[in-house]
């Protein structure tokens, strides 16, 4: 069902996507690293290699970041953690083009969120 609602929109928006929009909504080509956590800046996936660029899905391997905030987030350590991302789905943003609308995050190994269930590393990619 996700995937025909992916191919349904793909197909709405009519041409694939060829930029990814950061945190900010600022428009992306393959970037190198995507935070996740706009305000703080405290969860991201830096290092990215990039392969289905441009297709309905690409995906990436790289090294996820996130901060432990032991005690609090401002004191807190970084601790790194192999990922792969997948963004897809399409949207049209205000300058024409064609974006991804959909970042997920799995984690290679060890996950800075052990209690996390896979729907909790999907993130909304918004054009501005």
């Amino acid at each position: 069902m996700i995937v025909l609602a992916a191919l349904l929109s793909a197909a709405a928006v009519g041409s694939p996507p060829q930029i990814l929009p950061d945190c900010l909504g600022k428009p992306q080509v393959r970037p190198a690293q995507i935070v996740l956590a706009c305000a703080d800046a405290n969860f991201g996936v830096k290092g990215l290699r990039w392969t289905g660029w441009g297709q309905s899905f690409a995906a990436a391997t790289g090294t996820a970041y996130a901060n432990d905030c032991t005690p609090n987030c401002a004191a807190g350590h970084f601790h790194t953690y192999r990922a792969v991302v997948v963004v897809s789905g399409t949207q049209r943003c205000k300058n024409g083009k064609t974006a991804y609308r959909e970042i997920t995050v799995a984690f290679v190994g060890p996950s800075p969120y052990p209690k996390g269930k896979p729907s909790d590393f999907v993130y909304p990619a918004r054009c501005t």
